[in-house]
């Protein structure tokens, strides 16, 4: 795993009052990557990603707006049931995939 990943992740959990974070998906091999469908360059193969909710008291746009006072992080994405956080290299890139 990305250092940088480690250390955002765990400021992350400090911001929101240490509520426990649930990671479901941190560092995938090619295979698993496939199988979960996964892009083929995703953040995870590079141990840069981690994919977490948090599973009572906070709603997945609200920990993405805290994720968002973070610089470090600069994947940003949002799903109905958990947010997508990764340290890629580049400008800062968000997305919603939630559905109605």
């Amino acid at each position: 795993m990305d250092p940088r990943l480690i250390e955002a992740l765990e400021w992350l959990r400090s911001r929101i009052g240490n509520k426990a974070m649930v990671v479901n998906s941190g560092r995938r091999c090619q295979t698993h990557n496939e199988n979960v469908g996964g892009k083929p360059k995703s953040q995870h193969l590079l141990g840069k990603a981690a994919d977490i909710r948090v599973p009572v008291g906070l709603t997945s746009e609200s920990l993405a707006a805290f994720a968002r006072e973070l610089a470090t992080f600069h994947g940003i994405g949002l799903y109905n049931t958990f947010v997508h956080l990764d340290v890629r290299d580049g400008a800062r890139f968000e997305w919603d995939y939630r559905t109605n």
